[in-house]
């Protein structure tokens, strides 16, 4: 077993990183304070691989604290700008799901506490039982008000109530045990997307959603899940490894291909230009770091900007 690392200071800290490991720090001050508001480990245990020459322990020369809080940085807008747009995906998919289903069973609590109007068959029994407890829980919850006021003055708590409160994970999981018709209704509303491929999505943004609400390192993260391969993975030419693509399957550009099936055009665009923007910037302040570099760890193509020239579809 290994010796436990040592207590340091916030200033022993700082000097451990420039006399030890001969990171350049130009304003020490900053530095210590830094290490104070962030912490050591998420900001140099997080985020130090890139900077390291491969296959050793040793910094790249030349490597400086302050390249390290910019990827830090890089990382924590990213974190922000894919939150926004999943959370909006979330919203849409809850809406989709409470729309449907009330449509076709009633506004009555009881309509979607009933396992038997999902497709209940052996292989959802278990999934069916999982949601029916977080439903119970978010039509019994008293932490929202509108909960509680539906609750005292209805009586019943209408689904579109009970989507908003359910997490990505639980509604990604109701859709998948809605009846087939209720799922082919839903995915109407993003064409080229069949409901498996948008199972897939729906479970491979969770996992990215909770990432970014957890604020863990978001640029090299890979889901066990993968999505489907779709036109786009071709029209891209993104390379095959054996008949396994090597891009855009459970990296971040695999949400970025959701982003592009799932968005509306316009605020898919948006998107882009505002992560093409973080880019441009983390990039000019990274000296050790190539933009070529940085995409691989994305798991991003070089031209992954030519995904808005092609049509989603065959």
């Amino acid at each position: 077993m290994g010796v436990s690392k040592k207590f340091l200071t916030f200033s022993e800290q700082a000097e451990y990183l420039q006399s030890e490991k001969n990171i350049v720090i130009a304003d020490r001050q900053r530095a210590e304070d830094l290490l104070q508001s962030i912490g050591y480990f998420p900001l140099i245990n997080g985020y130090k691989e890139l900077f390291r020459i491969p296959f050793s322990k040793k910094y790249k020369p030349g490597t400086s604290f302050d390249e390290i809080v910019t990827l830090y940085q890089f990382d924590a807008n990213l974190r922000l700008l894919f939150f926004k747009y999943l959370l909006q995906i979330e919203r849409h998919i809850g809406n989709l799901i409470a729309y449907y289903f009330v449509e076709q069973y009633g506004i009555s609590q009881t309509e979607y506490m009933n396992p038997e109007h999902y497709n209940n068959t052996a292989r959802n029994r278990k999934t069916i039982i999982g949601l029916m407890k977080k439903l119970y829980g978010a039509v019994t919850t008293t932490d929202y008000t509108y909960v509680n006021y539906y609750r005292s003055e209805y009586g019943n708590i209408p689904l579109w109530i009970t989507t908003s409160i359910l997490t990505f994970g639980s509604l990604s999981k109701m859709y998948n045990v809605l009846t087939q018709s209720l799922r082919s209704k839903i995915c109407r509303h993003f064409p080229e997307v069949n409901q498996r491929q948008l199972e897939r999505f729906l479970s491979v943004l969770t996992k990215y959603r909770n990432v970014c609400a957890h604020s863990d390192r978001l640029f090299t993260y890979r889901t066990v899940d993968q999505i489907l391969n779709t036109p786009l993975h071709s029209k891209l030419f993104i390379p095959l490894q054996g008949n396994q693509y090597i891009y855009g399957k459970q990296d971040l550009f695999a949400v970025v291909i959701a982003f592009r099936y799932l968005l509306p055009k316009e605020d898919f665009m948006d998107f882009k230009r505002k992560l093409t923007a973080e880019i441009t910037k983390a990039t000019k302040n990274l000296v050790h770091i190539t933009e070529t570099e940085l995409l691989e760890h994305m798991g991003f193509p070089d031209n992954w900007k030519n995904i808005s020239r092609y049509s989603i579809s065959q």
